[in-house]
């Protein structure tokens, strides 16, 4: 019994679909007994006792047509199925072997809860947040300005982009409300996820620049196709919470296309639940916030998370973390050449616009010809990219 409910408990955090079944009736001869239950993977492996090799072929089978559909079902197996009286909501079935015996088996798909992500933190993401948790999603906000100060409703906030796929699980649905001042940074990393729906508040003119920027770093054009732009469906949306009203109403089209007959039906078949939902891939919900350590890279400065960093490299005995592959690249190529020399910190000047930008927490950098250079946004760093030359005499990085 404690099979049960551990492996329950185990799937649920990593938000794995699988169906439970519980005998509710057995007539002797059977080997199972009322209350007998099991847990059935995607996978179909069972995890419990609901009977022998008598039952458990049909249990399985009906256990991920349950999972595919979302539907729950009572079974009735026994030898002889057209023998008995029908009832309605009873399915009949043949039982594999014949030990005789009947058992009624209750089957019911338990479905992750859907994932909400919100990223931004403005009126638009407020409004997003307050829904989603109306409509019983998880919803995950990312919010690196404020920490997640004007969104409490949120079940889990996130301060730092870098860490968006780690909290994104196949049933995730991303929104990019950030208005601006970090949309590109955020939907490189979203985009690499596998995401059911990521969606950008922006005007198409806006969208376009971001197109752009996402181009110009290398991400896959079957990537940026999946970015809906602006997000919503067209129901001359115009203040905040109808934004927001809109986008969620997406969603739920979304999710709901496998519609039929008037009856919501969950998108995804068995086969496509089964290509989703591989229990290696999946991320467990947090079960408790930790202080969260960082390191600077030696490379650019900026502030890295080490729980999270992707990037990372030992060398006599110290481990380094970098923002990027290009830092990591950098470093391993000439490590001394970093150590010796004071990681670059404090304040830098945007050579585009000459804005002032905080090193450690800036989301956009350039190197040309050996220095660093620090953008207040994927804009200024698209123009210095095009033309540096342009730009160079406005300041010096640092």
């Amino acid at each position: 019994m404690s099979e049960f409910y551990s492996k329950a408990n185990e799937l649920s955090n990593q938000g794995v679909p699988f169906a439970t079944a519980v005998v509710v009736r057995a007539e002797k001869p059977t080997s199972a007994k009322p209350g007998d239950k099991a847990i059935i993977t995607p996978e179909g492996t069972l995890y419990g006792w609901i009977g022998g090799s008598c039952a458990q072929p049909t249990v399985i089978k009906e256990a991920l047509k349950a999972i595919g559909d979302g539907e729950p079902r009572l079974v009735r197996l026994s030898t002889n199925p057209g023998e008995n009286q029908r009832q309605d909501g009873v399915m009949d079935l043949l039982m594999t072997c014949f030990s005789g015996g009947t058992l009624e088996i209750y089957i019911e798909p338990q479905l992750p809860t859907p994932r909400l992500m919100v990223i931004g933190s403005l009126q638009i993401a407020q409004a997003l947040v307050r829904l989603g948790k109306s409509m019983d999603y998880y919803v995950v906000a990312v919010d690196p300005d404020n920490k997640g100060e004007n969104l409490p409703e949120a079940d889990e906030v996130v301060t730092d982009l870098k860490e968006i796929p780690a909290k994104v699980t196949p049933l995730t649905y991303i929104v990019v409300a950030s208005h601006g001042n970090y949309d590109e940074a955020a939907l490189v990393q979203a985009l690499s996820t596998g995401a059911e729906y990521v969606g950008l508040v922006s005007s198409k003119k806006r969208a376009a620049s971001v197109i752009e920027y996402l181009q110009s770093q290398g991400l896959p054009e079957t990537a940026i196709r999946r970015l809906k732009y602006p997000a919503g469906l067209n129901i001359q949306a115009l203040q905040g919470d109808e934004i927001a009203l809109s986008i969620l109403a997406e969603i739920v089209q979304t999710r709901r296309k496998g519609i039929q007959g008037g009856a919501a039906k969950p998108a995804n078949s068995l086969r496509k639940t089964l290509e989703l939902f591989n229990p290696a891939q999946v991320q467990a919900q947090p079960v408790a916030t930790l202080p969260v350590e960082k390191a600077l890279d030696p490379v650019c400065g900026m502030e890295v998370k080490i729980e999270s960093a992707r990037n990372k490299l030992e060398y006599n005995g110290t481990t380094y973390y970098f923002c990027c592959k290009g830092c990591l690249k950098e470093f391993s190529e000439s490590p001394e050449k970093f150590l010796q020399k004071a990681t670059p910190s404090g304040e830098a000047i945007d050579p585009v616009c000459g804005m002032t930008v905080d090193i450690a927490t800036a989301h956009y950098m350039s190197e040309y010809e050996g220095r660093l250079y620090y953008f207040c946004a994927a804009g200024c760093k698209l123009a210095f990219d095009k033309a540096p030359q342009s730009y160079l005499h406005l300041t010096d990085a640092h």
